[in-house]
């Protein structure tokens, strides 16, 4: 039976049937590109993030303040160059221009991790930084009054904290890195765009084979939205935290209203279970 004697959903089956393998290969690449340029984006932009809100001391230590502001600048140029370009753009820019100019011939995964994860890490950086900064500061200077350093300041206190408020954003990172993989397919990366325009040409089905890639895309998507959903309800923990022991050694959970003391008996029941000659 012929493609134009079948129906729009005949079609469509027919593609899955018969090149169901190449879309699953194609979602497949997608997904790993995502997921891994996205962690190394994240650690990319926690470190960008974190030397971006060290304090520095012009009068007493010049030196370093001279030096971090040249580290400042250069990770500012990054951030401003990379969030103000289209990653299509600096796809070509990179892989090509890495060719003739320093004559590195990148691979396909090479090229795909390396230009979606610097693009990632400049939208993390901004981030990351925002979340410590939102980070109350009198955190930090209680933090400092019983003598942590910095570093252990950032690990232990603010950054848990900021961690649990970007989380949105590092979900959205990752939903943004699988749609706009397709970018890469201007270099050769054979991800699940690059797939769908090799079957679309190879059986003149256009509209069919994009609609079976809109649905994967969709479902990609969405699934990784509940997901990371569920993880944000994970870290937010219960609801609420009780005190049940009344030894408990912390007075200030009486005097601050944290602990739920037993309801007290009515006078008239009491005067009651008197006369009936009861005792408690």
């Amino acid at each position: 039976m012929q493609l134009s004697a079948m129906s729009f959903w005949e079609r469509v089956l027919y593609l899955l049937g018969r090149y169901g393998a190449s879309f699953a290969r194609g979602a497949w690449v997608t997904m790993a590109i995502a997921v891994v340029s996205t962690a190394i984006g994240c650690l990319i932009g926690f470190g960008v993030g974190i030397v971006q809100t060290i304090p520095t001391d012009r009068k007493n230590r010049p030196v370093h303040w001279f030096l971090m502001g040249i580290v400042r600048a250069v990770l500012e140029a990054y951030v401003e160059v990379f969030r103000g370009t289209p990653m299509m753009v600096q796809a070509m820019f990179i892989y090509f221009g890495s060719m003739q100019l320093f004559n590195i011939n990148m691979d396909m995964w090479t090229a795909a991790f390396f230009i979606v994860s610097i693009n990632t890490g400049a939208y993390m950086a901004e981030t990351v930084r925002g979340g410590i900064l939102s980070i109350d500061p009198g955190q930090t200077e209680g933090a400092h009054a019983i003598g942590m350093t910095h570093w252990q300041t950032m690990t232990s206190v603010i950054l848990p904290q900021a961690l649990r408020n970007i989380m949105p954003q590092i979900g959205n990172n990752l939903i943004i890195n699988i749609k706009d993989t397709c970018v890469l397919s201007t270099i050769g990366v054979v991800e699940l765009f690059f797939s769908t325009k090799g079957v679309a040409g190879a059986m003149y089905t256009y509209f069919e084979a994009f609609t079976i890639t809109m649905a994967i895309y969709f479902i990609l998507t969405f699934s990784c939205s509940r997901l990371l959903r569920w993880w944000e309800a994970r870290m937010d923990g219960p609801d609420s935290y009780e005190l049940y022991d009344l030894s408990t050694p912390d007075t200030l959970a009486h005097t601050t209203g944290l602990h739920s003391y037993p309801k007290k008996r009515k006078e008239g029941t009491q005067n009651l279970d008197i006369r009936k000659g009861k005792r408690h």
